[in-house]
């Protein structure tokens, strides 16, 4: 009915561009968006971080891993909860992957060496909507921690 109804203005419906895998990593590279803001600075160190995590979780290379955070910021700038993109991550990526995420939400938190309140806060609630154990959550914490010091 709308597809007849937009034809006679000479308008298309919209459709989806987006698949669910790419719409599942840029999701999930949001929610590390997120975590970056949580403190209210979204500092260099964090972006860089970010870049790298997409670099090396996804394959991609400088230019692409650009391109999917470019798309990320814009979601989380537009998001108005973490639901949204939480219930697209827990769908598509086995718990394997959402824990991982997990301990990339942590390396991104201890980027800039401080850990605060509101990003733990909001780690705490993700990791809860993602199905991830607290006992999961702080490991993936402990081990972000490890990497943080072998750097």
């Amino acid at each position: 009915m709308l597809k007849k109804f937009g034809s006679l203005f000479g308008t298309k419906p919209k459709e989806k561009a987006i698949d669910s895998e790419q719409e599942a990593r840029e999701c999930a590279i949001a929610l590390l968006v997120e975590t970056a803001l949580a403190d209210g600075i979204y500092a260099d160190i964090e972006q860089e971080k970010i870049l790298l995590v997409i670099k090396q979780s996804f394959g991609l290379d400088d230019k692409a891993a650009a391109i999917l955070l470019e798309n990320a910021e814009q979601r989380a700038d537009m998001a108005v909860d973490h639901y949204a993109f939480t219930i697209v991550v827990k769908k598509q990526m086995p718990k394997a992957e959402r824990v991982a995420l997990v301990g990339h939400l942590w390396d991104v938190t201890l980027a800039d060496g401080e850990e605060s309140p509101f990003e733990d806060a909001l780690i705490r609630r993700v990791s809860s909507l993602l199905a991830v154990t607290d006992h999961e959550r702080a490991a993936a914490k402990r081990d972000a921690k490890d990497r943080r010091q072998d750097t």
